[in-house]
């Protein structure tokens, strides 16, 4: 078994109306075809095929929590749920983050797309105040605290999921 964790599923192949991304997810075959639209989210997974981690934050100074100093948030919000008015997008540089919490897993179900074992984690990822799930790349052994970064599936790599977003220990 290799030190990496893998993705054995094929890209999904996307297509664009407006500014929105239409994911083709083929789950029993051509005529099975799941359509699926990120609609205003799209901003999210086109950074992630180019490497960018992208949350979204309150900027109303109306908002009764926020006053216009929102938190970040990832995964991105399209409005604040306190004012809800619709969040601005922020660039995470260089993203770092703690394991909060993981599951091995040794036996995917039907239709796991990520090469068994592999861990499952939820990140805290610094600078921002929501927790996300995600994987890890490698395959040692680690414990809660454990420091991370990101890495990202790019080019003919991308699947145009949130899987283009992994996780590796630093």
């Amino acid at each position: 078994m290799n030190e990496r964790v893998r993705l054995v599923g094929k890209p999904s192949k996307i297509s664009e109306e407006g500014n929105a991304w239409i994911l083709h997810f083929p789950r029993f075959a051509e005529e099975g075809t799941h359509y699926h639209t990120y609609g205003e989210l799209t901003p999210y997974f086109k950074g992630l095929t180019e490497g960018r981690l992208l949350g979204t934050k309150c900027s109303n100074a109306k908002c009764p929590i926020y006053k216009g100093k929102g938190e970040l948030w990832i995964p991105p919000r399209r409005d604040c749920p306190d004012c809800h008015q619709p969040m601005v997008w922020e660039e995470v540089k260089n993203p770092r983050g703690t394991i909060y919490t993981y599951t091995y897993v040794e036996r995917g179900g039907t239709g796991l797309e990520i090469e068994c074992p592999y861990y499952q984690i939820d990140v805290k990822v610094d600078g921002v105040c929501s927790i996300i799930k995600s994987y890890l790349i490698n395959r040692k052994p680690i414990k809660i605290g454990d420091k991370v970064k990101a890495g990202f599936l790019t080019g003919k790599e991308a699947t145009h999921t949130c899987l283009d977003l992994y996780w590796e220990l630093c």
